[in-house]
């Protein structure tokens, strides 16, 4: 089993190693041209990424909380938000699943499987949400939101389903944890966490609740830097709040997971759902207003540089 394992990992490493390379690129590419993505990352960048990250590997998550800051800080325009989200803490993710996935035990078909099946879902998807006006970015994460919102109001009072001990999928409840991860991964990339409903989705199909940490985190890691290239590629992000993310979420993570491992959470889950639903009210709302759907003056132009680049 640690072959197998083992090469996952390094699958794993390899796909974030292309992401930093073609994110590094396109910065380097574009960063010379005023108005581009040069520049440090902001200060609020990465107190965010840490504070998010950190609760993130303890299994909050950190989409949702994420969104809600950027939008009570005004550091993100909103057609931006899905891509700043996914491009920001993809790497963090990447260590998160590092860890979850070499000491917590699965069944690596079943692993490999729904991994797969989140990444074409998110290569789909950030395709699509990429050319989003700022109409439809706010609808849809408002709405994205307010499920997210609800799947969190349902952890509280109930809790994960209570699973079984089984550390794998098969037959029709492998189709189905495949095809349910498959649609988590496209909605990744409308800024919808996937940790919350695939800790639910796995533990309604009989697993052990433990093994949707390495399910989740490992689907994550991999379909973010995907999507997140596709969103890098569209210019569809804010490049210095994602790089504060970034750089803020790593260390984070570390520590959640080697220094502090758990702490009572309810409380700050209450918070993150009162957050949460403001925010997914306050997009609707945007969302309705006159010319939200005008064309959109939030994403940057292709600059000279970048056009003779891309060609």
């Amino acid at each position: 089993m640690s072959d197998p394992k083992t090469a996952l990992l390094a699958l794993l490493a390899i796909v974030a190693t292309v992401f930093v390379v073609t994110w590094a690129w396109r910065l380097r590419a574009t960063g010379g041209e005023p108005g581009t993505e040069g520049g440090p990352p902001t200060a609020a960048s990465l107190v965010i990424g840490a504070v998010t990250d950190f609760f993130d590997t303890l299994g909050v998550g950190s989409f949702a909380p994420t969104t809600s800051l950027f939008r009570l800080l005004d550091l993100v325009p909103d057609r931006l938000l899905p891509g700043t989200l996914n491009v920001g803490h993809a790497l963090p993710s990447v260590a998160q699943a590092l860890v979850f996935i070499a000491i917590v035990e699965v069944d690596l078909r079943t692993l490999a499987a729904m991994i797969a099946a989140a990444v074409a879902g998110a290569w789909l998807g950030a395709g699509t949400v990429a050319g989003w006006t700022r109409r439809r970015v706010q609808l849809g994460m408002g709405a994205a939101l307010l499920v997210a919102a609800l799947l969190l109001l349902r952890q509280l009072l109930r809790g994960v389903p209570a699973g079984a001990d089984a550390l794998g999928l098969d037959g029709a409840r492998f189709a189905a944890g495949v095809a349910g991860n498959f649609v988590l991964g496209a909605l990744m990339t409308l800024g919808v966490g996937l940790y919350a409903p695939c800790m639910i989705l796995v533990s309604l199909l009989g697993m052990n609740a433990k093994a949707a940490f390495p399910i989740m985190m490992g689907s994550c890691a991999f379909l973010m830097p995907v999507a997140g290239m596709r969103f890098v590629a569209k210019r569809a992000y804010a490049p210095r709040v994602a790089l504060g993310l970034t750089l803020g979420g790593i260390p984070a993570v570390l520590v959640a997971a080697f220094v502090v491992r758990s702490l009572p959470l309810d409380a700050v889950r209450v918070l993150v759902l009162v957050v949460v639903v403001y925010t997914a009210v306050s997009l609707l709302r945007g969302g309705r207003e006159p010319g939200a759907g005008a064309p959109d003056v939030d994403a940057l132009p292709p600059t000279p540089r970048s056009r003779s680049a891309a060609s």
